[in-house]
């Protein structure tokens, strides 16, 4: 059983090529083989590596246009609260303003409403004056006509109205 190979301590010869086509492979693909997988390694690193950078732009980009996006929309509120605010002061204005107008408008409408009342009142009291007047001649001529039959009666009439009309003269 000596002459028998064994499984577990190779043979001198074989070792031999076993290392010699080890070689030559390792030599192979240190020569052709190493050189493109190191290549394309390193091509795979750099692609990575770029990708990473453009990932960490992009989110910086992103981040950026988050606080511009942010930045506007605060400044678009902004612009709301104070469009609302001169909104509010032009409508308050306004409603002032007409206020102010109804209020000068009904005065106006008043004091011309009196002034008509006035003018009306001054007539009525002319009419009547001219109407009391009218009858007070019309009420004295037929007492007049009645009572002054004689010489005498007209005589102490005329002198009576003559003392009436200078005590009023010296009232006055």
């Amino acid at each position: 059983m000596e002459n028998l190979p064994s499984i577990l301590t190779p043979d001198l010869g074989l070792l031999f090529w076993m290392l010699l086509a080890f070689l030559v492979v390792f030599f192979c693909l240190a020569r052709f083989g190493f050189p493109v997988i190191i290549k394309m390694v390193d091509e795979r690193k750099q692609y990575i590596d770029e990708s990473l950078g453009k990932a960490h732009e992009a989110s910086e980009r992103l981040a950026h246009i988050k606080q511009e996006g942010e930045a506007l929309l605060q400044e678009a509120r902004e612009q709301q609260a104070k469009i609302m605010k001169e909104a509010a002061m032009t409508r308050d204005a306004i409603v002032e303003q007409a206020q102010d107008k109804a209020h000068e408008e009904s005065a106006r409408l008043i004091s011309e409403a009196k002034k008509q009342i006035e003018i009306e009142k001054q007539a009525a009291i002319r009419d009547i004056r001219s109407q009391v007047a009218e009858l007070s001649i019309q009420v004295a001529e037929k007492i007049l006509q009645e009572k002054l039959s004689n010489d005498k009666s007209q005589m102490e009439l005329i002198d009576r109205l003559l003392d009436e009309v200078s005590k009023r003269e010296n009232k006055d």
